[in-house]
Parts: C-alpha cells; sequence; structure tokens
C-alpha cells in the first residue's frame, strides 16, 4: 500500500450459507483480513480506509453478518489508536447490489437459462436493492466525507423477492432463448441464517446517526475524537427507528424491471453471460 491514497476494502466471505458451515474461514476472511488491511493502512499512511460492509451486519443472525459486524468495529475502533498518524477509517453497509459476484440474480439467471425452476424461499420477502454503479458512486461519496469511526448506511430501495424474481424471468428469459411464459418457480425451505427481511440500521444505531442526504452517518458507540463529533454537531438526525426493507414502500414492479435492465442490460451479451455464469 505504499504510496497509496484510498483503499476500498470490498474482499469478504459473503455467502450466508457457506459462513454457517464454514465459520473459522468467514472469521480469517471477514474478521483477521479487515485486521490485516488496518494495519497495512497505518504502517503506510494511507489517507482513507473504506470497508464495504452488509446489511446483515445489523442484527446478525448468521456467522457472515456477525463477522462483518465484528469487522466494522474493528475500523471504526482504528479511529481512536491511529494516534498521529492521518488514515480516516470508515465503513459503508450495502444491502443487494444487483450486479455483484455471487448476488441472488446470478443464480436466477443461471436457473432461467437452463429452462428453470426458479427457487424462491419466500416470494413475500423483501429485499434493499441497488445497482453496482449506485453502490460505486456511493462508496466513493462516503470516502470523501468520511471524519473518521462512522458507519455509512444509504438510503436504498426495497423489493419484493417475488417482483425480483418475475423481472429477471421476463428480462433474461428472451436473451437465452426461452419462453418467459414457461418458466416456472419453485418455493424451497429458507437457507441457515437467512431472514425474511433486511436491517440496514438498528434502532440503537439511529440514536447516535445523521441524515447526510443519501445516506445516514452513525457514529461509534465508544468516544469518538472531539474533531469528528465537532464534524457533526449541526447534522440533521436519523429518524428514531430501525431502517427495515419491510418498513420501506417497496418498488413497483415496473421499477424492478427498470432496475434489472439497468443493471445487466446495457448490451445483451452482458446479459448472456450473466444467464451462463
Amino acid at each position: 500500500m505504499d504510496g497509496i491514497d484510498v483503499v476500498f476494502h470490498c474482499a469478504a466471505l459473503k455467502h450466508v450459507e457457506s459462513g454457517e458451515y464454514n465459520p473459522f474461514e468467514a472469521t480469517q476472511t471477514n474478521v483477521v483480513g479487515t485486521q490485516n488491511v488496518i494495519d497495512a493502512c497505518l504502517a503506510t499512511g494511507v489517507r482513507t480506509m473504506i470497508l464495504t460492509s452488509s446489511d446483515k451486519a445489523a442484527n446478525p443472525t448468521s456467522v457472515m453478518g456477525a463477522s462483518q459486524l465484528l469487522a466494522e468495529k474493528l475500523v471504526s475502533a482504528a479511529t481512536n489508536y491511529r494516534g498521529s498518524r492521518p488514515t480516516r477509517f470508515a465503513s459503508v453497509r450495502f444491502g443487494n447490489v444487483l450486479g455483484s459476484r455471487g448476488s441472488a440474480l446470478e443464480l436466477f439467471f443461471r436457473q432461467i437459462a437452463a429452462g428453470g425452476p426458479v427457487t424462491v424461499t419466500d416470494p413475500a420477502m423483501t429485499r434493499f436493492v441497488m445497482s453496482t454503479d449506485r453502490a460505486v458512486e456511493l462508496a466513493i461519496r462516503a470516502a470523501e466525507i468520511a471524519l473518521g469511526g462512522e458507519v455509512f448506511v444509504f438510503k436504498m430501495p426495497a423489493a419484493r423477492l417475488e417482483d425480483l424474481v418475475r423481472a429477471a424471468i421476463e428480462v433474461v428469459a428472451p436473451t437465452t432463448g426461452r419462453d418467459a411464459s414457461v418458466i416456472a418457480t419453485r418455493t424451497i425451505d429458507p437457507r441457515p441464517g437467512e431472514k425474511a427481511y433486511e436491517e440496514l440500521m438498528t434502532e440503537d444505531e439511529s440514536s447516535r446517526a445523521a441524515d447526510v442526504g443519501d445516506m445516514y452517518a452513525v457514529l461509534p458507540s465508544i468516544e469518538v475524537p472531539a474533531e469528528v463529533a465537532e464534524g457533526y454537531r449541526g447534522a440533521d438526525r436519523a429518524p428514531t427507528g430501525a431502517y427495515r426493507s419491510d418498513g420501506v414502500p417497496a418498488l413497483a414492479y415496473d421499477e424492478v424491471v427498470r432496475l434489472v435492465r439497468e443493471t445487466y442490460g446495457r448490451d445483451e451479451t452482458e446479459l448472456v453471460e450473466a444467464a451462463r455464469g
């Protein structure tokens, strides 16, 4: 990291079910790996480090979520022990980034390309969703405004799982030579550690969060440096209460289709490659 100004720490084991069966691997990558990145940033004088975390870090019910929460805590605490070194540390929480590797849409696309069925745990489940471009834009914004120790929570739209599946079938089936009307769905049991909704910010976190436009800045539960507290003194407070995907209006189906097309529809080749995995 010599000569590097900004580090985006995006590496993680993020598959919920794999984390349940391999908690030691999730700990090595998500926790120990994050501490390694922190130490390297401090040793080389990096200006800003941003950890990309997950909504599953809020009230975690899985190993993956718990390990991401601990990674966030490590990053926030680094602000207090950096001493005279200049690095600013902060985290960002995403929901589902639709174009990212391992996202649910990739699985749906492969199943559609194979002729179905598309497997769904519960059509009524809700998920926070955003495009890759939007995620990158907001992560860069967080790096620009971070003062130290914050967890930035993006104000993301939510979608019903049923609508995501329908939209994936509508958009992808024609590109793979399939008839969308005959692609079936099949309900399966929830995976270990899976929630019916997603939570980006807990009620406790909302009590120490500032509203900074496109996102909330959650300040650490530990004492923060005076310059960080001063930087948010005049900011609007976040609404009190958990920020959950079942507590915000769900996107209309047409909006979900548009978001899927935005993510994969720039080029038909891109859709076909995603469908084939």
